[in-house]
C-alpha cells in the first residue's frame, strides 16, 4: 500500500469514527474543508442520497466541501455549517497588482493556517472571496494585510446576496464521440492519448466521485473535474453534424 492510499484508509477510518460520535452523542459532527480526493472517500464509504450525511462548500458547486454528520429529522433541529465568507480587496486598487489565485491562496497558508480551514476561493477583479472555518475567519481578517506587494484589507461578508457565485459559461464543442475521454479532450484540447493519461493519474472527478473508467458516458448536469486543467457541467448532446458527430453543450467554470 503507497503512502497516499494509507492517507486515504486514515481518513474512511476517519470519517467512520466522525459518523459514529454524531450518532452515539446526538449532535451534528463536521470535517474541514475536503478534497476532490477525498470527498471521493467519503462518498465511496457513505454513497450518496442519505440525510444522515452530507457535504457543503459554502456555495453551489463549491470544489473544497465540508462533510457533515447527522440527521436534522432523527436530531430534532438544524446546524448550518460552520462556514465563513472574507472579502479581500487591495487598500488602493488603482495600484494593485494583477493577483492571482496562486498568489492569495499562498498568502493565506503563509499565516500558518492549515488547508483543511480554507475552501474555495472566487476572484473578482482585484479582490477574493475567501471561504474558510468559521473559527479561521477572525484570525485571517486580521492577519491578512498583504498578498505579494500588494497591502489589502479584509471584511467577512455577511449579506448572502453579496456571495460569491461561480461564472459559468455556455460553450458548444464538436466531439469524436460522447465517451467521456474524447469530451475532455475536446473541451480542454488535449490528444486523445492525453484525455486517457488523465483518468489513468486519478486526476478526472465527476460530480465529486473519481472515475477511473475513461470510456464511461456522461449524464446531463454531471459536474467533471480535472486537476490543473478544470471543471464544467456537462449539458449534454445538443445537435450532430452534418457527418454525424455529437455536438455538446458545456457551461465551463471561469
Amino acid at each position: 500500500m503507497t503512502e497516499t492510499e494509507k492517507e486515504l484508509q486514515r481518513l474512511k477510518n476517519r470519517l467512520e469514527e466522525l459518523a459514529d460520535r454524531s450518532s452515539r452523542q446526538n449532535l451534528f459532527v463536521f470535517t474541514g474543508f475536503m478534497s476532490l480526493a477525498e470527498q471521493d472517500v467519503f462518498v465511496r464509504t457513505f454513497g450518496s442520497g442519505r440525510t444522515d450525511c452530507c457535504l457543503y462548500g459554502g456555495t453551489e458547486h463549491a470544489q473544497r466541501r465540508m462533510a457533515r454528520f447527522g440527521d436534522p429529522g432523527q436530531l430534532g433541529y438544524e446546524e448550518a455549517f460552520p462556514i465563513a465568507c472574507i472579502r479581500v480587496e487591495p487598500l488602493q486598487e488603482k495600484f494593485a497588482e494583477e493577483l492571482t489565485h496562486r498568489d492569495f491562496l499562498g498568502a493565506i497558508l503563509n499565516l500558518g493556517i492549515d488547508r483543511s480551514a480554507v475552501g474555495d476561493l472566487f476572484l473578482e477583479g482585484k479582490s477574493a472571496y475567501v471561504f474558510c472555518t468559521d473559527t479561521m475567519a477572525p484570525y485571517l481578517a486580521e492577519n491578512l494585510t498583504q498578498v505579494r506587494h500588494t497591502k489589502v484589507r479584509c471584511n467577512t461578508v455577511t449579506d448572502p446576496g453579496e456571495m460569491p457565485c461561480p461564472r459559468l459559461l455556455r460553450e458548444t464543442r464538436n466531439v469524436a464521440s460522447l465517451r467521456c475521454d474524447a469530451i475532455l479532450a475536446a473541451v480542454w484540447n488535449l490528444s486523445r492519448a492525453q484525455s486517457q493519461a488523465l483518468f489513468a493519474q486519478k486526476k478526472v472527478f465527476v460530480s465529486g466521485k473519481l472515475q477511473e473508467n475513461n470510456s464511461c458516458f456522461l449524464k446531463p448536469e454531471d459536474v467533471v473535474s480535472a486537476r490543473g486543467y478544470g471543471k464544467f457541467i456537462f449539458k449534454g448532446e445538443s445537435r450532430a453534424t452534418k457527418k454525424g458527430r455529437p455536438v455538446i453543450e458545456i457551461d465551463r467554470f471561469a
